[in-house]
């Protein structure tokens, strides 16, 4: 999805699953018992059982990474029964999965976190949660379903996150100090894309991660490093889960339970509420800049930087000079401005002149005004530190300008006008310079660097080119149409 908009908002995972389950008899106990954890030998069982279910399910859940190409094969990574399932008509039975996909079609072999309730009988309010019911194998005759739908299931995760511990390749853990009430009622909201999420009793939300690989996810380490500075725009990870599978080099990071922010609207409904009511956003653009200064500089405070020497930065321009030939090539409608584009790149190789260092660090990465929250006292918080997910997870820990968030928010300025209706008023320029105004009010001002802030906003317009050519054609003009200044804007520094 194009980074800045937020997706649209629709149903929980597995809307879109069969209909409702046959009443009536239960079906007959599996042949193998559910047991507390499983060897290679067991998981291999399971997945057989679940392949031809899974096969048809997955493709169809809003946070499958690999849309349009059918999954020609499934490999088990680890398997562990978190509940037992009990007898016909008691508990539910938790199945947790990482599984590798692969689609010869797009020639990935992506690993997903799957949390599989199991039941013999299947309530009818379940019924649009169901993935199948295996024909053989340990699970035969059981109905398999997404198990953040069922209460029973979801709340167990929060019971043992509130009891640090190992269970197989899983291991629970909780910050030191963290207190966690046990009862709270869970929910499953329907908001994510690329993950899941449950609110427990509005006092926490637990973040589950469905594509997964090796290494420490950035919205797991970088608000545990912001909660070491002190700094409080980034509510702090309470408890986090994560699996360390045979042979392994890191941990994966499952998922992150932080504290829930009830009744916070997030920047984009509040932009598009102004829009609708004729009003500007000039204040909360500026506090929103400010805020996300105070984010930069609590993480640059709290872990490494690097210079952005001229080798760096010619990697970082011939990535973009890249991005757009290969957008170029697929968007007929960008070609006339690729001479042009180029010419932002090749100014951002140009030493930025004495006294201007140039500096990387970590960043939020992926930053819109989705992945921002007012509170009901009026402060902003910023949250989903993940990054892009489609991107490698190592490319997401690099350190990188911190123009490239500038970017990202100015572009999400400029979507929410053409939403709004307001494309070709002033509503977003001064939008965009009250959040800059606002962030040189806590850091520095981010238009000090025009050759560095200029080419991150253009590689992600070019970016969005791509996406919504591919996703949303209907959208093409509004990327375009910054496209289009960008590129007198840069004609103007080829031509003094």
């Amino acid at each position: 999805m194009s980074d800045a908009v937020p997706p649209r908002r629709g149903t929980a995972p597995g809307a879109a699953s069969p209909g409702p389950a046959p009443s009536g008899v239960a079906a007959a106990p599996p042949p193998v018992p559910l047991t507390s954890a499983g060897g290679p030998d067991r998981a291999e069982a399971l997945l057989s059982s679940l392949a031809p279910s899974l096969v048809d399910w997955l493709p169809r859940q809003r946070w499958f990474a690999g849309k349009g190409s059918p999954v020609t094969g499934l490999a088990p990574v680890t398997a562990v029964d978190l509940l037992p399932v009990g007898p016909a008509g008691g508990a539910p039975g938790l199945l947790h999965l990482l599984v590798r996909a692969r689609q010869s079609g797009t020639g990935s072999d992506d690993c997903y976190q799957l949390l599989l309730g199991v039941r013999r009988v299947l309530p009818p309010h379940l019924a649009p949660a169901l993935v199948g019911r295996p024909d053989d194998g340990p699970l035969r005759g059981l109905a398999v379903y997404e198990a953040l739908a069922d209460p029973r299931p979801a709340g167990l995760l929060l019971e043992r996150l509130r009891v640090p511990g190992r269970l197989g390749p899983l291991r629970f853990a909780r910050e030191p100090g963290a207190s966690l009430p046990s009862g709270l009622v869970p929910r499953l909201l329907g908001v994510e894309q690329s993950n899941s999420s449950v609110v427990y009793g509005d006092r926490y939300i637990l973040k589950l991660f469905r594509r997964v690989g090796p290494g420490v996810n950035p919205d797991l380490e970088l608000p545990r490093a912001l909660a070491r500075t002190g700094c409080a725009r980034v509510p702090a990870p309470a408890a986090w889960l994560e699996a360390e599978p045979p042979g392994a080099a890191e941990p994966v990071t499952l998922g992150v339970l932080q504290p829930f922010l009830p009744g916070s609207a997030d920047g984009w409904r509040l932009a598009l509420d102004a829009l609708a009511a004729g009003d500007g956003f000039t204040a909360a653009a500026r506090a929103l800049g400010q805020a996300t200064a105070e984010v930069h500089r609590a993480l640059a405070a709290a872990l490494p930087t690097v210079d952005l020497d001229p080798p760096r930065l010619e990697r970082i321009a011939a990535a973009m000079r890249h991005r757009l030939d290969v957008t170029a090539e697929a968007v007929p409608a960008l070609r006339p401005y690729r001479d042009a584009l180029r010419a932002a790149y090749d100014e951002l190789t140009r030493p930025p002149g004495p006294g201007r260092p140039r500096r990387a660090q970590r960043i939020h990465g992926d930053l819109h005004l989705g992945q921002a929250l007012r509170t009901p006292d009026g402060n902003w918080s910023l949250i989903d530190f993940e990054g892009e997910p489609a991107r490698p997870l190592a490319d997401r820990r690099r350190p990188q300008p911190v123009e490239q968030d500038v970017a990202g928010m100015l572009r999400s300025f400029d979507y929410a006008a053409a939403v709004g209706r307001a494309a070709g008023t002033d509503w977003a320029p001064r939008a965009r310079e009250a959040y800059c105004d606002g962030y040189a009010a806590a850091h520095r001002d981010p238009r000090e660097d025009g050759p560095l802030l200029v080419a991150q906003e253009t590689d992600k317009a070019v970016y969005e080119v791509l996406y919504e050519a591919r996703h949303r054609p209907d959208w093409l003009p509004v990327p375009l149409s910054a496209i289009r200044r960008l590129a007198e804007r840069a004609d103007g520094v080829r031509r003094p």
